[in-house]
């Protein structure tokens, strides 16, 4: 009789506090009340207390990860290090690496934060004797007809996830996704503005970047083919060339980009229909390659101008034939021959009808 009191008061299970105050006391309701005064608050306070300190401890495992992950690389340290050393200010990419981190670690932290929080009440609400499969049941069925709505939404999260995570670009770049080119002016987990060089602003979703092209991530380049007449000398002109780009190089008074490495002259590209085209490449710090090209443009042909030699231009070489005949505006006279036409028997006729 006792063990079935028991049973009626704490249950088929039942735990050490309720069992207590039952054996103490024989009574089903002060053992009732000792299982929901005491020991499953206390059960419930445990849970939240462990739920908060995974949350506190997975915060600071992501805050870590995001460090290492906005960590730049010895080369962009290298070219921070120049940057210092000429006076130019750093803080692009000091700002560019605290956005990334704080991007990074607001997202992280709030996914597993959610996730530790949820697992927790459905442990609280196992504690208070709330059955789980229903809920269950719905939030299953609710998450899949989410799912069906938003698979872009999930897919435009993800891959501006990995972009962060990744550093493939950052506000500032310059890049190329394909149907647009442009500068990077934000990057959300949702959409990439880009701006164009015609002054478009472009919102393209995450998930719609199936590749990226850089032109401005840690350093760039500028390549150009200069073409000169074919009765130049070549090596004479690959000298001039030469001269013009390094005479930049060493230009202090020219701010409108930064040469990082020696400029190369890598000799003939291209045998072309006008003229012969010499490879010119200048690496460049990020997103200065076009103001470098255009002024190694301008000192090359004011250059060559000084040197004599001829930049090309389309040009065709022209023959006109005059040829003698019998008359002014008549046609010569040309013996010519009747025109032989095949014979059609009557043998060849039924054949091709057989």
């Amino acid at each position: 009789m006792l063990a079935q009191d028991l049973t009626d008061a704490c249950g088929e299970e039942p735990r050490t506090l309720c069992q207590w105050a039952f054996e103490q006391t024989e009574s089903e309701f002060w053992a009732g009340m000792a299982e929901w005064l005491v020991d499953r608050p206390l059960r419930i306070g445990l849970i939240l207390t462990i739920a908060w300190f995974l949350s506190r401890l997975v915060r600071r495992w992501v805050e870590r990860f995001g460090q290492r992950a906005s960590e730049r690389s010895e080369r962009e340290r290298t070219l921070m290090e120049r940057q210092r050393e000429r006076g130019q200010p750093v803080e692009a990419y000091n700002g560019r690496a605290e956005q990334r981190a704080k991007t990074i670690t607001s997202v992280l932290s709030s996914m597993f934060a959610a996730a530790v929080w949820i697992v927790a009440i459905m442990f609280v609400f196992d504690e208070l004797g709330v059955s789980l499969a229903p809920l269950l049941a719905g939030a299953g069925v609710v998450g899949i007809m989410l799912g069906f709505g938003a698979q872009s939404i999930v897919s435009d999260f993800l891959a501006g996830l990995f972009m962060l995570i990744e550093d493939q670009f950052g506000v500032g770049d310059v890049i190329d996704v394909g149907e647009v080119t442009g500068s990077v002016e934000k990057v959300s987990l949702r959409v990439t503005t880009v701006r164009d060089i015609n002054g478009t602003v472009w919102h393209v979703p995450n998930s719609a970047i199936s590749k990226v092209g850089n032109l401005s991530q840690v350093w760039s380049r500028a390549v150009l083919d200069i073409e000169v007449a074919y009765d130049s000398d070549l090596r004479r002109a690959e000298g001039v060339i030469q001269r013009v780009a390094d005479e930049l190089w060493r230009d202090h008074d020219f701010t409108g980009g930064d040469i990082i490495d020696p400029p190369e002259v890598w000799g003939v590209q291209n045998l072309g229909a006008d003229g012969i085209a010499i490879r010119l490449v200048v690496k460049t710090d990020p997103a200065e390659q076009w103001a470098v090209a255009r002024e190694l443009r301008l000192r090359i042909k004011e250059a060559f101008d000084e040197a004599g030699i001829e930049i090309p231009f389309p040009q065709r070489t022209v023959w006109l034939r005059q040829d003698e005949v019998a008359g002014e505006g008549t046609t010569p006279a040309v013996e010519v021959a009747p025109i032989r036409m095949p014979v059609v028997t009557d043998d060849l006729m039924e054949g091709h009808h057989d």
